[in-house]
C-alpha cells in the first residue's frame, strides 16, 4: 500500500469497506426509482444523463480492480487465488437464492403451489443464477404485480462481470510471471478503452456485441476499464501519487464532461483513482466503525428482493420505501457478513501458501578434521 498516515488516516482496508457499504446504499436508493416508476433508470432528473448507482458500480469495480490485484500479487498461485474469490462470492450468493426460491417465492407468488414448485422456471431461476453466466430474472408469480415484475433481484446482474474480472486478473498475472513484462497491463487497458468505445454501453443501454450467454458484452467492458485502472493502479502504487486533490479534479472534470461522448472515459478514471484515493485517505476517527460496514456485500445483493418486497406490501412512495429498505438491507448484510461470510471467510486458512523451504544447514565440521584442514 503506498504511504498513508496512521496518525490521521485509517487502514485502507477500512476505507474500502467504508465506500463498499456507502456505494450499495447508493445503488438501493437508485433502484427506488425504476422499481415504482419503470419508465424511469435513475432517481437522477433523466436529461442529467447520469446515474448515482452506476457511478457507485463504477467505483465497486475499481476497488475490485485493486483488492484483487493485491491478493493475486501475495499468493499469485491460480488454484488459491481461485478458490478464494469462490469462497468469497459464492456463499452468500446461494443463501439469498435459496431464501428467495424457497421462502419468499412460495410466500407471494400469484401461482398455486403446485404449479410454482413444478415449473422448470423455479429451478432454472436456483440452478442458472447460482452459476451466474445462466442468470435468470423471473420466478413464476413472484412480485408479477409489481410496477417492475421484470427482475426478482436485479443487483445480480453485476455478479457474473466480476467473476470475469477476477478472471482477467489471474490470465494477466499468468502472463506476467512467465515473462511479459508489467506494462502489458496498459495494452490490456488499451483494448478495454478501444472496446468500449466501439460498443458504447452506458447506464441507458448495454451497447453492442450482444451477450457471452446472459452476460451483456458492452456493459461488460465498461465496467472492466475501471477494473484494470485498479489493476494498474494496484501495480504501480509505488509510483502513482494519490492526492485527494487529484481525485476532486478528475471529478469535477468529469461533471463537466457529463453531457459529452468523453464522460466514459472521465467518469471511469475519476472513478478508480477517487475511489482509491480516498480509501486511503480515509479518516482515522471512522477507523473503529469498520465491523458495522463489512456487511456491504449482503446488503447490496438483499436490497432488490427487500425493496420488491415492501412494494409487494403497499409501498408507492419513492421516499418511504428508501427509508424502509435501507435500513432493512443493511441489517440483512450485517447478518449475512456474521453468519456466512465470516464463516467461510475462516476456510481460507486452509488455502495459506507454504512456507517457504530454509536451505538445509551443513552440519558443523568437528574440530579434530577443522585443525586438519
Amino acid at each position: 500500500m503506498p504511504k498513508t498516515s496512521p496518525k490521521i488516516h485509517a487502514d485502507p482496508n477500512i476505507g474500502f469497506a467504508w465506500l463498499r457499504m456507502i456505494g450499495a446504499i447508493t445503488v438501493i436508493v437508485d433502484h427506488s426509482m425504476p422499481l415504482l416508476h419503470p419508465d424511469r433508470l435513475t432517481i437522477f432528473p433523466a436529461s442529467w444523463h447520469m446515474s448515482p448507482g452506476y457511478i457507485a458500480l463504477m467505483g465497486f469495480f475499481a476497488m475490485s480492480g485493486y483488492q484483487i490485484q493485491d491478493s493475486w500479487a501475495r499468493d499469485p498461485s491460480w488454484w488459491r487465488f481461485s478458490a478464494r474469490r469462490l469462497l468469497r462470492i459464492m456463499p452468500p450468493l446461494v443463501v439469498v437464492l435459496v431464501v428467495t426460491v424457497f421462502v419468499i417465492g412460495p410466500l407471494v407468488t400469484i401461482w398455486p403451489a403446485h404449479d410454482y414448485w413444478t415449473h422448470i422456471q423455479t429451478w432454472r431461476y436456483l440452478v442458472g443464477t447460482t452459476v451466474l453466466f445462466y442468470m435468470q430474472h423471473e420466478l413464476p408469480g413472484v412480485f408479477s404485480g409489481n410496477p417492475y415484475p421484470f427482475s426478482v433481484n436485479g443487483a445480480l446482474w453485476t455478479l457474473p462481470m466480476e467473476l470475469l474480472g477476477y478472471a482477467l486478473v489471474l490470465v494477466v498475472g499468468i502472463i506476467i510471471l512467465i515473462g511479459m513484462p508489467r506494462w502489458f497491463l496498459f495494452l490490456v487497458l488499451g483494448g478495454m478503452v478501444y472496446t468500449d468505445t466501439v460498443l458504447h454501453a452506458t447506464f441507458e443501454q448495454h451497447g453492442l456485441g450482444g451477450s457471452l450467454l446472459v452476460v451483456p458484452i458492452g456493459s461488460t467492458v465498461s465496467f472492466l476499464v475501471p477494473f484494470v485502472i485498479g489493476v494498474i493502479l494496484h501495480s504501480y502504487r509505488g509510483k502513482i501519487p494519490f492526492r485527494p486533490l487529484y481525485a476532486w479534479i478528475l471529478f469535477a472534470a468529469y461533471l463537466g464532461l457529463s453531457q459529452t461522448p468523453a464522460s466514459r472515459y472521465a467518469l471511469a478514471l475519476s472513478a478508480a483513482y477517487g475511489a482509491i484515493t480516498l480509501a486511503m485517505h480515509w479518516p482515522k476517527r471512522l477507523e473503529a466503525a469498520g465491523p458495522w460496514v463489512y456487511g456491504s456485500y449482503g446488503t447490496y445483493i438483499w436490497g432488490f428482493p427487500i425493496q420488491q418486497l415492501f412494494i409487494f406490501a403497499g409501498v408507492r412512495e419513492v421516499w418511504l420505501l428508501i427509508l424502509l429498505a435501507l435500513p432493512s438491507a443493511y441489517v440483512v448484510g450485517q447478518l449475512s457478513w456474521s453468519y456466512v461470510e465470516k464463516p467461510t471467510q475462516r476456510l481460507r486458512r486452509h488455502l495459506r501458501a507454504p512456507a517457504p523451504k530454509r536451505p538445509a544447514v551443513p552440519p558443523p565440521v568437528p574440530t579434530r578434521a577443522r585443525q586438519l584442514h
